[in-house]
């Protein structure tokens, strides 16, 4: 698996859309390799958006997708995804402050 995680904003409102494809295609293709692919999928893209309080929401939010998406399908995976959001919302909790804060939250709602 190589390369970054690199969601291109498209022009317009659609932009937070974009950026919550761009990473639930990420996670779509490391769901097919395992947990292993998506525990570096979920490392590269908490490295690379931790600062960006727009592209880490997108970021958790796609993880709580998941965790609904293997719901009573996987879980093994299931479970994996819910300890990954756990430790991203944690950290966007207390990382994101001010204005940054109410943004996070307030997307995630």
């Amino acid at each position: 698996m190589n390369g970054s995680i690199v969601p291109i904003p498209k022009k317009g409102n659609n932009k937070m859309e974009h950026d919550y494809k761009g990473f639930m295609n990420d996670f779509r293709i490391a769901d097919r390799f395992g947990v292993k692919a998506i525990e570096d999928t979920y490392n590269r893209a908490f490295k690379e958006w931790k600062d960006n309080v727009e592209y880490f929401a997108s970021f958790v939010m796609t993880l709580n997708h998941q965790i609904w998406f293997w719901y009573q399908k996987n879980d093994t995976i299931a479970r994996v995804y819910d300890s990954l959001w756990r430790k991203a919302h944690e950290f966007g909790s207390e990382h994101f402050k001010g204005k940054d804060a109410t943004y996070y939250f307030t997307f995630l709602d």
